[in-house]
């Protein structure tokens, strides 16, 4: 991709984070169902941390990585925007709920009870993870 391009996505992706907290118009795009893929993707193994500790998933190339973890309940996971792209981390489910990231910021949350919960960018919807907490 030319970087002509990317500076114009950058440029979109910054106007549209704009817009979005001015107007509060995220919540239409928060918590509409998310896109899901229609490809079918190879499983990547999902990382496990015990309780109390802290994990990092990636945000970066439009994916989190990993994917999907499983974690124990008391673990606190940080979410870091590697991307040159802003991004959110939003539940499907509403339990946590990030602002806008740009580059190198970072979102938290610690997972108290055991599930499933699962994930998307409210900006990019296509884009989804996972935590399960046992």
């Amino acid at each position: 991709m030319s970087i002509s391009v990317r500076i114009g996505i950058a440029v979109l992706a910054t106007a549209f984070a704009a817009l979005i907290a001015t107007t509060r118009v995220e919540e239409v795009f928060a918590f509409a169902s998310p896109a899901r893929p229609t490809t079918t993707a190879v499983a990547e193994p999902a990382a496990q941390a015990p309780a109390g500790k802290v994990v990092e998933v990636k945000v970066d190339n439009f994916s989190f990585s990993p994917q999907t973890i499983t974690i124990a309940p008391g673990t606190t996971v940080i979410w870091t925007n590697r991307d040159d792209i802003p991004h959110t981390v939003v539940s499907d489910d509403k339990v946590f709920k990030s602002k806008v990231l740009d580059t190198d910021e970072k979102f938290s949350f610690t997972f108290d009870k055991a599930g499933n919960f699962p994930y998307f960018c409210s900006i990019h919807p296509k884009m989804t993870g996972k935590v399960v907490v046992q």
